[in-house]
């Protein structure tokens, strides 16, 4: 059941993290960008996607963790 409990957390996890779009087209690929680059506030959806994915993040640590000590 933790075995099936993790792949679950983990496929919503790669799921939030390629929803997460900080910058469009190849430039931002490879770190260009330049005015496009500047910082920006999240907010809306955005924001409980990050914040989502970032518990996602801790509960799939957490199962890991738990997993080599049972």
């Amino acid at each position: 059941m933790l075995i099936i409990t993790e792949i679950i957390v983990a496929i919503v996890l790669m799921i939030l993290i390629l929803l997460q779009e900080r910058s469009s087209g190849m430039s931002g690929l490879f770190g260009g960008g330049g005015a496009d680059a500047s910082y920006q506030t999240r907010r809306g959806l955005e924001k409980i996607i990050f914040w989502s994915t970032i518990a996602l993040a801790v509960v799939f640590a957490a199962l890991a963790i738990l997993k080599l000590i049972v």
